[in-house]
């Protein structure tokens, strides 16, 4: 018989004990962002800060970056039939996706600023979008195109009376019914086809009147049709009198289910937790919205909108980012010191802040613009006809290398899924590419500039309200005069560009601390800056900067 010997159960192993790692950044406030508040206040909805901050604390929440990494981890799933064999076309999402759409919609993030007659609603919106984006990005691509639709939907003021109300509200009801039975509907959009993306005007849908006026029916598929779980979709398709646009309900007013035969969902570097997919048509039922012929017409002040929306989230992004950044930093110590007290780590956190201002400051100002413009300000209209398609170049091209550096960081810790900044990193270049990439924006610059010569007076009746405050902002808006009298098409990048770092530096003069004005200027404008985040010069003020980026954090 052998001998039953007792054994102590060991201590914990020293190995495993943890330490120098940061504790979690949740819960933290996203609306802790002077430069956010003083831009809401300044643009004409201080009227909404108390419901921000809030929104703010609801965003940085345990449970509200729970529901954001839940939502991407389970992405969106196809169910084209049912278990009888009948087509449903359906898509299948996590519950935390729909928290939240649910929150989304309930804070007024889709179309809700379209019903409110209160200046500074859609700055209000827009201000929303900068907090509550610190959770997942995917599931503002269903808010953004609802809220874009609005005012496409006006040109058919019949179906705008019937739909309108419920695309405004802040009810969030996602099983597809009947549209006028629901209390809110959200919006999609259908245009690109695989033979032409951005350029639409080779579409080869077509629409087929019917003998009732104003319906058609659709037949064609279409290349990359997002958030397919949408009520209604305005579609670009050939009508007999050329491209026009169309109203696409999932549900007919009788109950039937409309033809929209999802192909496939689409495998996306990022935006993982929000479904892109290929929509077939075939006798589809559709309105005709605005003209025939008219298409790109009609959907414009659509574009205007979800380029908007490009901008703010970019800015979204490098905000979160750079507050996940600082937290590490305040926590991580290496050779000695927190790494938030080493000199370079220092000026590469301040680089990156002052990169996130000027995105936040630019995307409030065109934010502003938009509020007045719809309220019919023709001196913003145009301004923001040319800013909003320059922001949108400059903004969302700057994201993907300051998540990439803002990633950095974190070292290893930042590069696991678990720190969600891979995540934030994959998101970042989907916003340069939808709503059209660079060369598309940066030609339409352009394009703006040649056909309304308005816009460029607007620009630089904005740019000499800092006149005279710094030499080298004078000598770059001098050096743009320059260039808008000779750069030909292939350079318009190079001209977009400087029209955007130029208008982020006049906003920074007039708005920012002069500490972070000077920074900006002296780097971005006079050239004294290297090739990557962190190379501010020694002159640069970088406690100034960081104790207005990360307030309470470092």
């Amino acid at each position: 018989m052998v001998a039953m010997v007792s054994i102590p159960a060991p201590e914990q192993a020293a190995t495993h004990a943890v330490t120098n790692q940061p504790p979690p950044l949740a819960p933290y406030d996203a609306s802790d962002d002077p430069v956010l508040l003083e831009g809401l206040r300044r643009e004409g909805a201080g009227w909404a800060e108390e419901g921000i901050r809030r929104l703010g604390l609801r965003a940085g929440s345990a449970e509200a970056q729970e529901w954001a990494d839940q939502a991407n981890r389970h992405e969106p799933v196809l169910r084209t039939h049912d278990r009888y064999g009948n087509r449903v076309d359906e898509v299948d999402f996590h519950p935390s996706w729909h928290h939240l759409m649910r929150t989304a919609v309930a804070e007024g993030l889709a179309g809700t600023p379209w019903s409110e007659d209160r200046p500074g609603a859609h700055v209000a919106r827009t201000a929303g979008g900068l907090v509550w984006g610190h959770t997942d990005a995917g599931h503002g691509c269903p808010t953004s195109m609802t809220y874009a639709a609005i005012p496409a939907l006006r040109k058919e003021p019949e179906l705008a009376k019937v739909y309108e109300p419920l695309l405004t509200g802040r009810e969030y009801e996602p099983e597809l019914r009947v549209p006028a039975e629901k209390r809110g509907l959200l919006a999609g959009m259908g245009m690109t086809e695989k033979q032409g993306g951005s350029d639409v005007r080779t579409n080869t849908t077509t629409a087929s009147p019917t003998a009732e006026s104003g319906v058609y029916t659709l037949r064609g598929h279409k290349w990359f049709t997002s958030a397919p779980m949408c009520d209604v979709f305005l579609v670009l398709a050939q009508a007999p009198g050329g491209l026009s646009c169309f109203l696409v309900p999932r549900v007919l007013p009788d109950g039937s289910r409309n033809t929209f035969r999802i192909q496939r969902l689409k495998d996306k570097l990022g935006n993982r937790s929000n479904a892109s997919s290929e929509p077939e048509f075939d006798g589809t039922v559709a309105w005709l919205v605005g003209p025939e012929g008219q298409g790109v017409k009609t959907i414009i002040e659509m574009v205007n909108c979800t380029r908007l929306d490009c901008v703010m989230m970019s800015a979204t992004l490098m905000r979160r980012t750079l507050v996940e950044a600082g937290h590490h930093a305040r926590h991580r110590s290496a050779f000695g010191a927190r790494l938030v007290d080493q000199p370079l780590m220092r000026n590469v956190l301040a680089d990156l802040a002052l990169e996130s201002e000027a995105a936040t400051a630019l995307t409030l100002r065109l934010a502003g613009a938009a509020d007045r413009a719809v309220r019919g300000d023709a001196g913003e209209q145009a301004f923001r006809r040319i800013a909003t398609a320059v922001g949108k170049y400059w903004v969302t091209k700057r994201g993907p290398a300051f998540t990439a550096e803002a990633l950095e960081c974190l070292g290893g810790n930042g590069y696991v899924e678990d720190s969600g900044m891979p995540r934030h990193y994959r998101e970042a270049p989907l916003l340069s590419i939808w709503e059209g990439s660079g060369n598309v924006n940066a030609l339409d610059v352009l394009r703006a500039l040649r056909r309304a010569p308005d816009t460029a007076q607007a620009l630089f009746g904005e740019l000499a309200l800092a006149q005279g405050a710094d030499a080298r902002l004078d000598a770059a808006v001098a050096r743009l005069k320059d260039l808008l009298a000779t750069t030909s098409e292939a350079g318009a990048r190079r001209l977009v560009e400087h029209m955007a770092l130029t208008l982020q530096a006049s906003l920074l003069v007039r708005h920012a601390p002069s500490a972070v004005a000077d920074a900006f200027c002296a780097t971005r404008l006079g050239g004294d800056w290297g090739h990557s985040f962190g190379t501010l010069p020694d002159a640069a003020d970088v406690d100034a900067v960081l104790d207005r980026a990360l307030p309470g954090r470092n």
